[in-house]
């Protein structure tokens, strides 16, 4: 049953662009990071307020206005962040939102309860909140500003204790320990959290290279793929249009080379064919023929050994994709006609200057001088390929078998 096209467009317009689903993905370990950081400083953060309301509701009357007045201006942003932290949305405002409030709240803390009526070891329900205020930086800020939240509010809350104690012996000795505590949990803290985003980020730069790399091979998969099916249309139908327009006698035949010219154009204009690329000039390796050559020899089930000579260098794109291109069709030759018989590849090297490969076997050989005009798998594939680059390619051939030699050299 044949498809509607109308739901088929409407399928297609419904696919990604490249372009979104980079967007999307590109960041995908980090977003899944920072998800479970708001988790845990979600959960975290509920065991220390409730920690916290309980002390408070413990020791204060709901008749002094100013005390309840400080619980609400705490616990309303601590609520927001919570809530924004479970459900994953508007997190790094409402965190932010906290962790100014807190220290705005912390500093005002001695105007709200006075000094001198407290006991040294009575620690204010606002201490169990140091570090959630930590925390909530840590989800909110950039991370100098983090370092700055997690040394700088131990010490707010330290002054604030001495301010409350008025300054007494016994407040020093416990607001050290408190404020040394505090400041190493919360560097502790922001330290982790660094860690564990700096993961994160590497594994997307490396999935981002990953896809890239992926991508490319898959778009050189691609036009190679094209240009193997064009060359095969070309082959196939329009030489032979042009050979049977050559060689016709009669009108029958006339007609019957009309009939071949007009469907091989037809088909080949219906064919979404790109302009044929030969590589750029950037400059590439030339240890990537080698490794193109060992890939051809095991897409062609051949038994061979690539053999390395010299100093293998840089030579541009462009000469290398054509000449492994050349070499692969003298492979192909090889496994077809001699059946890789004493199939030996060559590659040697002179640095920067150039290359030669040399393919041999030890097949029956052929004339080369015999080959039809008809037949471009050498003479195109090879001879006019290197030429195209102004490479060198010889053939030598004979009962003892064949030798086909290309070579580039740097201008």
């Amino acid at each position: 049953m044949p498809a509607d096209p109308l739901s088929i467009r409407e399928a297609w317009s419904k696919i990604p662009s490249p372009g979104s689903v980079e967007t999307e993905f590109e960041r995908f370990t980090g977003k899944r990071m920072e998800r479970i950081l708001a988790t845990v400083v979600a959960v975290g953060s509920a065991v220390l307020g409730s920690q916290a309301l309980i002390a408070a509701m413990t020791t204060m009357a709901w008749s002094d206005a100013p005390h309840v007045a400080m619980l609400l201006v705490v616990y309303v942003p601590l609520a927001a962040m919570l809530v924004a932290c479970v459900v994953g949305r508007g997190v790094r405002w409402a965190s932010g939102m906290f962790a100014v409030v807190y220290v705005l709240a912390l500093g005002a803390w001695p105007s709200i309860v006075g000094s001198g009526d407290k006991a040294a070891a009575e620690q204010p329900w606002i201490f169990f909140l140091v570090n959630v205020g930590v925390v909530a930086a840590m989800l909110a800020f950039p991370l100098w500003l983090q370092f700055a939240w997690a040394v700088g509010l131990p010490f707010v809350y330290g002054y604030v204790r001495l301010v409350e104690g008025d300054f007494s012996r016994d407040f020093w000795v416990t607001t050290a320990f408190d404020v040394s505590f505090t400041l190493i949990l919360g560097i502790v803290i922001i330290s982790l959290g660094w860690m564990f985003r700096s993961v994160a980020a590497g594994v997307d730069e490396a999935r981002a290279r990953a896809v890239a790399s992926y991508a490319a091979a898959a778009a050189a998969a691609a036009a190679e793929e094209e240009r193997a099916a064009m060359s095969a249309l070309m082959h196939d139908s329009v030489l032979a249009a042009l050979i049977a327009a050559e060689r016709a006698e009669g009108d029958r035949a006339q007609d019957l080379a009309v009939g071949m010219a007009r469907e091989a154009l037809t088909r080949l204009a219906n064919t979404e064919a790109a302009v044929a690329q030969e590589g750029s000039d950037e400059p590439v390796a030339a240890a990537q023929i080698v490794v193109e050559l060992r890939r051809a020899l095991s897409e062609l089930g051949a038994d061979a050994i690539v053999e390395e000579r010299g100093g293998i260098g840089l030579i541009p794109g462009r000469a290398a994709r054509a000449l492994v291109l050349a070499a692969r069709q003298a492979l192909g030759n090889s496994v077809t006609h001699a059946h890789g018989r004493g199939l030996h590849i060559i590659a040697e090297g002179r640095g920067d200057e150039g290359i030669s490969v040399t393919i041999s076997d030890s097949g029956p050989g052929f004339d080369l001088s015999g080959i039809g005009p008809d037949r471009l798998g050498i003479r195109a594939s090879i001879f006019a390929r290197m030429a195209g680059v102004a490479g060198t390619a010889a053939i030598v051939s004979g009962e003892s078998g064949t030798t086909v030699t290309l070579g580039w050299e740097s201008p």
